[in-house]
């Protein structure tokens, strides 16, 4: 494939023409590029089952063209860094940080309508080109281009896809297909199983739209390949089970495509998490910035007890000693909609925080009255997920305290203070901590954290928590880490791989096709695929959001789906 110098491709602003850079519509020829997402997987993960021969089908691919770690961005969570991989620009352009879009102190799930950039299938659709995009993550509810769309993680389990009647066309094919395994109360060998079923409904989906639509570009991810580590942490042939499975998939998806080139791309990385756990908040109300209530509407600390205890199996009662069953119990009150502030208030409007506090396991939860006075404090982490510190900001924050002329000293008292931190061994509990303009930038930055702390290596666990001290057990046995996987192999590939950051596959897959990046984007084409050049063309999508806003001035109350989604990430620990 040749590449074409941006001056080829027209004048600014006719990028919706339909018409590729060559002047070439997209045409019905095969199924051109294939991206395969894994999510989380990486050198470490991989690299000892290639060496048992457990996945010869993604080790072709590996040892037939080039390969190294991917970089992932901040923070490396699967619905902020999917959109990032498949846009090409940084949280602060697409405007989704975590699993949860707040507005004050409300909050909701993320979706699709969340993301204010143009993904790598409808920048290709402007060119002519059509794609089949299945279960990529933060895709739903989908917008209209050449090709069709199947959501995948953050969607409902019957999702609306694009064409609007896919979903009831697919499951005359695949009668239960769903969006999620249902391993609760399930033992690792049985869960082993719900994850094959759902790995093969991924490929068996592609397939088949795949021979419906004939597309250019090919977009297939599969999910169990990190749930797997939150819900079995531990349990090596149920990992296996799930990459032997998705490796499977691969090799049926093309045998049946036959694509002239293929990309294998994680969102960040998995590892064990050898660290500690570090309480943010407890440090800062030490050092007076957070301010603590009794009771009210707070966040009340129960996780922490709880996740460790279930990692150690170290709880009362005559069932103590089997995590399994402490497994089993918490993620069902998961399920139920047992997450952390619900249970709070909820045990406080029967009147049961105290009877909860001297009966209820402390395997299972730990209640307790503490709880961070999120208007009366000056500074405070919201959400874990968010790896940073908020500073509640007067005119920004409701109920905000700090004077506009503090702001930009507090941010660099704070973060002289969180640099100091070391772990309980003396070691650097960060890696860096900086003010957010450091990672983020765009239209969507002030939505952001105000300080970014990075754990060292991902290797500590960050908790938003009331713990009653600063340091603890790290809260999961594994975590996500920065550094995922990239490999490309087949045509238009050629030469070494070169440094490579999440925010380089959308340039690449473009470079591809011959479209030239846009000047927008914080990502390049990486340096094995021939370059393309770049020119100004907008990024940025409008809409969506409001719908949520609306919801909230109205006082609507989440959906079904909405809570159904709140429960799957409390049980897999992302929700506090």
């Amino acid at each position: 494939m040749s590449g074409n110098d941006s001056s080829g491709d027209g004048s600014d602003g006719d990028i919706g023409n339909n018409e590729g850079v060559d002047g070439d519509v997209g045409n019905n020829d095969g199924l051109r590029t294939l991206v395969l997402g894994l999510d989380g997987a990486c050198p470490p993960i991989l690299e000892p089952l290639f060496s048992a021969g457990a996945l010869p089908n993604l080790r072709s691919i590996f040892d037939g063209g080039v390969s190294g770690p991917l970089e992932s961005q901040l923070p490396p969570w699967t619905p902020s860094a999917w959109p990032s991989l498949f846009t090409g620009v940084n949280p602060g352009k697409h405007g989704v940080f975590s699993f949860l879009d707040y507005e004050g102190y409300d909050w909701s799930v993320v979706d699709g309508s969340d993301v204010r950039a143009v993904p790598v299938w409808e920048h290709l659709s402007r060119h002519g080109f059509s794609s089949v995009v299945v279960n990529v993550p933060v895709t739903h509810p989908p917008r209209e281009f050449d090709g069709a769309l199947v959501p995948g993680y953050m969607a409902p389990d019957s999702p609306a896809c694009h064409p609007p009647d896919l979903l009831s066309d697919i499951r005359e094919e695949i009668e239960d297909y769903r969006v999620y395994p249902e391993t609760t109360d399930l033992s690792p060998e049985e869960a082993a199983a719900e994850y094959r079923d759902v790995v093969e409904m991924r490929g068996e989906a592609f397939r088949l739209l795949a021979d419906r639509f004939d597309p250019d570009f090919g977009f297939l991810q599969f999910q169990q390949t990190d749930t797997v580590f939150h819900e079995f942490p531990g349990e090596r042939e149920t990992v296996r089970a799930v990459y032997e499975a998705v490796d499977e998939q691969v090799g049926e998806v093309l045998d049946a495509t036959d694509p002239d080139t293929v990309l294998v791309v994680s969102d960040h990385g998995m590892g064990e998490m050898t660290g500690t756990g570090f309480y943010v908040n407890e440090f800062l109300a030490k050092h007076g910035y957070v301010d603590v209530s009794q009771g009210g509407d707070g966040m009340p600390s129960w996780v922490p007890t709880r996740e460790s205890r279930l990692r150690n199996g170290d709880a009362d009662g005559d069932d103590a000693d089997d995590p399994n069953l402490l497994r089993r119990v918490t993620a069902l009150a998961a399920k139920c909609g047992l997450t952390t502030t619900r249970a709070g208030k909820l045990l406080s409007a029967v009147g049961l925080r105290d009877f909860a506090s001297e009966h209820v396991p402390a395997g299972v939860v730990r209640a307790s009255g503490r709880q961070v006075d999120f208007p009366a404090s000056t500074a405070y982490m919201r959400a874990r997920i968010e790896c940073g510190v908020r500073i509640n900001l007067a005119g920004r924050d409701p109920n905000g305290v700090v004077p506009p002329e503090r702001y930009e000293a507090l941010r660099t008292e704070l973060i002289s203070l969180l640099e100091g931190v070391e772990t309980p061994d003396g070691e650097p509990l960060f890696e860096d901590v900086a003010r957010r303009e450091a990672y983020f930038d765009g239209p969507e930055a002030d939505r952001a954290v105000d300080i970014v702390t990075v754990p060292s290596d991902f290797d500590h666990f960050l908790s938003a928590e009331l713990s009653g001290d600063e340091f603890a057990a790290p809260g999961q046995p594994w975590n996500h880490k920065r550094n995922g996987v990239v490999a490309m192999a087949g045509d238009g590939i050629d030469g070494p791989l070169g440094d490579a950051h999440i925010f380089d596959v959308t340039p690449t897959v473009l470079a591809l096709f011959g479209v030239p990046t846009s000047t927008e984007m914080d990502g390049e084409a990486l340096s094995s695929v021939e370059p393309v050049g770049e020119r100004s063309y907008p990024t940025r999508r409008e809409g969506g959001r409001e719908r949520k806003e609306e919801a909230r001035e109205d006082g609507r109350e989440p959906t079904a789906s909405e809570e159904s989604m709140e429960n799957r990430l409390t049980a897999l620990g992302y929700l506090e």
